[in-house]
């Protein structure tokens, strides 16, 4: 399973606990369950791996790990997943998430939308799109949250259950 392909690459706790560099820090990021694969923990860091992902925030890496430590989630997971919004990515799932938060809101999202390259746009018609921008990533992260945590659930549960039967079928 994968789970032994990624366990394999992620470091060992112990070792984190005893970096002298780190400092402070050597107390939280010491915490097994940070390096630790499994659904409960998996499940946590797909929730706010993708809620912050759809966040339109510079260093989202911050809030993801700070998150991951409070939640005890796995944190090289967590911030793996904050990275599908790159900078390829980040101008759909934003338009997205603007045009969700502008139906959310009652805003006529093509009417706002005019673009010009000036300070008088920037500084007057920027300040509009903000609002149905975060209401539309607040909705679309915490579904996307929501969803996520239930459907690993489900999914490690089945994929457990599918070699539970495997291996009696094969004893029989």
């Amino acid at each position: 399973m994968a789970k032994k392909l990624i366990q394999k690459y992620i470091p060992n706790p112990k070792k984190i606990k005893n970096i002298k560099s780190i400092g402070i820090l050597s107390q939280w990021l010491g915490d097994p369950n940070l390096w630790h694969i499994h659904r409960h923990n998996t499940a946590k860091s797909f929730s706010i791996g993708l809620f912050w992902m759809a966040i339109p925030m510079p260093f989202q890496m911050i809030p993801v790990a700070i998150c991951a430590i409070l939640m005890r989630a796995n944190l090289p997971l967590s911030l793996a997943l904050v990275w599908i919004s790159n900078p390829f990515t980040m101008a759909p799932i934003f338009y997205f998430n603007y045009r969700v938060g502008s139906y959310l809101l009652g805003f006529n999202p093509d009417a706002s939308l005019s673009f010009e390259m000036s300070w008088h746009w920037l500084t007057h018609t920027l300040g509009d799109l903000w609002v149905p921008l975060f209401a539309g990533s607040f909705l679309v992260g915490s579904t996307l949250a929501i969803t996520s945590y239930f459907s690993l659930h489900l999914f490690w549960r089945f994929n457990v259950v599918s070699r539970w039967k495997t291996r009696r079928n094969k004893r029989n």
